[in-house]
C-alpha cells in the first residue's frame, strides 16, 4: 500500500489564510436551510406529511434533500476544518455532545413550548448529527480511504444487513441504532433519526472533502461522475425494484405511479432515498461553485451560519403559528403546546391551514431569519472567539 493510503485521515493543518470558503458548500447548505423551513412550517400547519394531494406531497418531498445534504456536508466541513486546525477529534467530540444537549433542551422546548421533559424528549436531526460527530472523532484517526469506504459500505449495505440483526438487539438499542420510530419510545425519548445509516453519510461526506480540495477541473469531473452516477443508480434500482428500499413502488396502488416511485423510505433512510437526494446535490456542486447574483448571495448568508439558523427558525416558526392561530380562530389553540413534531395528536377540527398560508408564513420566517443570519455571519467574520466555532 502506498504511503498516501497509510496516512491517517486527519489532514495536515494549513495556515488559516490558505483555505478559502467553498462557495458550493455554503450555497447548498443555505438552500437546505430554506427548504427545511417549509417542512417545519408544515408541522405547525396541521397538514399531513406527504399527502393526500400532489401539492402537499411535493411540499414534503422537496424537503427530503435537506437531511442528507446537511449531514453529508457536515462531514465535508469536518474535513475542511481539519485542514486548518490540529484539534479535529476534540472539536468533533465536544461539538457533538453540545449538539445532543441542545437537541434535548433548547430545541425540544422550541418545538413544544412546554416543559414536560418527563414524558417527551426528541431525538431529531441535531441529535443524530451530534452522535455522528462523536463517532467521527474516532473515525478520523483512520486512513481517509478507510473512512470513505466504511461510509459507503454503511450506505449501500445497511438495508440488507440491519433487518437481520434487529431481532438480536433490545428495542431501545434497536431504535437508537437503526429502526427509529418503528419501535416504542425509549422512556420519554422518541427517536426520529437513527445512527444508521447517517454515520455512513457523514463519513462519506468527510472523505468527499478531499475531492473539494482538488484543482477545479478534476474536482468538477468527479462531482459530475459521482452525482450523476448516484442519480442513475437510483433510477435503475428503483425503476426495476431491484434493491435499495423496503417499499417497492407500484403503479397500481392508491398513490399515483410517479408519487409512489418518489416516495422512498426516510426513517430509517434507505439506499434509494440517499441516492435520490445526494446524487443531484453532488452533481450540482460544480455549477453552484460558479453561480453569482443576488439569490446566491442570499443563500450563502444562511449557508455560512446553518446551525444558528436552525436554532432560531423553530421557535420563530412556532411563534408565527401562535399568531396565525390567534388571528384565524380568535384564540391560540392549545394544540400548539403539544409535543411536536412526533408526540402531538392530530390538529383539532377547523385548525388546518391551506398550502397558500403555509408558504406565506414560510416566506415571513425566511425574511426575518435573513436579517438575523446576516448579522451573525458578519459577527463570525469579524471575530475569532472560540465559542463561535460551536454555533
Amino acid at each position: 500500500m502506498s504511503a498516501s493510503l497509510d496516512r491517517p485521515a486527519v489532514p495536515t493543518p494549513v495556515p488559516h489564510g490558505a483555505a478559502s470558503r467553498i462557495a458550493s458548500v455554503d450555497l447548498i447548505r443555505g438552500a437546505v436551510m430554506v427548504l427545511m423551513a417549509i417542512d417545519h412550517v408544515r408541522v405547525f400547519s396541521g397538514l399531513p406529511a406527504g399527502g393526500p394531494t400532489p401539492g402537499i406531497f411535493f411540499t414534503r418531498w422537496i424537503t427530503n434533500f435537506c437531511a442528507p445534504a446537511f449531514i453529508f456536508l457536515a462531514g465535508t466541513s469536518a474535513f475542511l476544518y481539519g485542514r486548518r486546525h490540529a484539534d479535529l477529534s476534540r472539536f468533533l467530540l465536544v461539538r457533538g455532545l453540545w449538539l445532543v444537549l441542545l437537541e434535548l433542551t433548547v430545541i425540544r422546548v422550541a418545538w413544544t413550548f412546554n416543559l414536560d421533559f418527563a414524558h417527551y424528549l426528541l431525538a431529531g436531526v441535531i441529535w443524530v448529527i451530534g452522535w455522528c460527530m462523536v463517532l467521527m472523532a474516532g473515525l478520523v484517526r483512520l486512513p481517509l480511504p478507510a473512512v470513505g469506504g466504511l461510509g459507503l459500505a454503511v450506505i449501500a449495505l445497511h438495508i440488507a444487513i440491519m433487518p437481520g440483526l434487529d431481532p438480536l438487539m433490545p428495542a431501545p438499542l434497536r431504535a437508537v441504532l437503526y429502526t427509529a420510530f418503528e419501535d416504542p419510545p425509549v422512556g420519554p425519548l422518541m427517536v426520529l433519526y437513527s445512527l444508521i445509516p447517517w454515520i455512513g453519510v457523514m463519513a462519506a461526506g468527510y472523505a468527499f472533502g478531499k475531492v473539494l480540495t482538488l484543482e477545479p477541473a478534476r474536482r468538477d469531473r468527479i462531482c459530475y461522475a459521482v452525482g450523476l452516477g448516484a442519480t442513475l443508480l437510483f433510477l435503475l434500482l428503483r425503476g426495476f425494484n431491484l434493491y435499495g428500499d423496503p417499499r417497492p413502488w407500484s403503479s397500481a396502488g392508491r398513490m399515483p405511479a410517479l408519487l409512489s416511485f418518489l416516495n422512498t423510505t426516510k426513517y430509517p433512510a434507505s439506499l434509494s432515498f440517499l441516492l435520490m437526494t445526494l446524487g443531484p446535490a453532488i452533481a450540482l456542486m460544480p455549477l453552484l461553485e460558479r453561480t453569482r447574483g443576488a439569490v446566491a448571495r442570499w443563500l450563502t448568508v444562511f449557508g455560512r451560519v446553518p446551525f444558528f439558523f436552525y436554532v432560531l427558525h423553530i421557535p420563530l416558526i412556532h411563534a408565527l403559528a401562535l399568531v396565525v392561530s390567534g388571528i384565524r380562530q380568535g384564540s391560540v389553540s392549545s394544540w400548539l403546546f403539544a409535543n411536536h413534531p412526533m408526540g402531538n395528536p392530530p390538529a383539532p377540527e377547523g385548525y388546518t391551514w391551506t398550502l397558500g398560508l403555509l408558504y406565506l408564513v414560510w416566506a415571513i420566517a425566511i425574511a426575518t431569519l435573513y436579517l438575523a443570519c446576516r448579522w451573525f455571519a458578519g459577527l463570525k467574520a469579524r471575530r475569532t472567539d472560540a465559542w463561535l466555532r460551536f454555533v
